[in-house]
């Protein structure tokens, strides 16, 4: 199955969380506790690296932090899924947020 849009990605977790009853213990805490060490996970390959050495990552390395993108992105769909909210639209409202206050802040 491939997954072309959020909508279909958050089907696909809500659907593979459910088959092993992991429904049970998403609750908004968790699953944002999850989240943060999913992010922590995110940064390490990073650690240490200059700025250069981040944006030349050898392949093995690279795809260690594609991976940890994908569990970060699992984690925080999950837990729009258990507040049901629309992860779309929210980035949407947020960038008109930031929108509007860069131009009150000029």
């Amino acid at each position: 199955m491939t997954i072309t849009t959020l909508p279909e990605l958050a089907a696909a977790v809500r659907a593979f969380g459910r088959e092993r009853d992991w429904h049970l213990y998403h609750t908004p805490k968790n699953l944002t506790a999850a989240l943060i060490v999913e992010a922590a996970e995110l940064l390490e390959p990073f650690q240490w690296l200059t700025p250069e050495e981040s944006l030349n990552l050898p392949p093995a390395k690279r795809e260690a932090v594609r991976q940890e993108m994908a569990d970060v992105l699992i984690y925080l769909v999950s837990l729009a899924n258990c507040l049901d909210i629309d992860l779309l639209k929210a980035a949407e409202d947020k960038l008109a947020i930031n929108r509007s206050e860069e131009h009150t802040s000029e």
